[in-house]
């Protein structure tokens, strides 16, 4: 028996698969379960209609991310921070404060989560932080550190 997968199962396949599994399998396990359906000829074409619609779906979100990353490439963000002695850099800037820096000076609404930082930046100067926009768009955002 053809099966449509509905979700991921272990086994089988990912969702949206076509498989072929035993009549006894997909009528005792998949079929109640509602991880698939029978491969009809209506729901191959429900399957191809999602499947057009996933696609046009995300060739939408990367366009829009490319956008936003030639916007943030254009912005500088600036910080100041505490010297300590010498000159010295008094503590260290995290994505938090960075992030929020980005939502007061440029109105960009960035996810602290999306900031690549290592570790927090400890120094005076300009830094390129990179931005993952998407899992195929990484923008940098330059950070000015500057004395308080």
């Amino acid at each position: 028996m053809q099966i449509v997968l509905l979700e991921d199962v272990k086994t089988l396949g990912k969702k949206g698969e076509v498989v072929k599994v035993n009549d006894g399998y997909a009528r005792n396990f998949i079929l109640p379960k509602k991880l698939g359906v029978e491969a009809t000829a209506k729901n191959l074409n429900d399957l191809k209609l999602q499947k057009a619609n996933q696609e046009k779906r995300a060739a939408e979100q990367f366009a829009e991310a490319k956008a936003l990353a030639e916007k943030i490439e254009s912005l500088s963000v600036t910080l100041t921070m505490k010297a300590g002695e010498n000159g010295k850099a008094f503590g260290s800037v995290s994505g938090k404060e960075i992030a929020a820096a980005a939502a007061s000076q440029a109105g960009l609404a960035i996810d602290k989560k999306k900031l690549l930082l290592a570790e927090p930046l400890k120094t005076f100067g300009t830094h390129e932080v990179p931005i993952k926009l998407h899992k195929d768009v990484t923008a940098k955002l330059t950070v000015k550190i500057t004395e308080e």
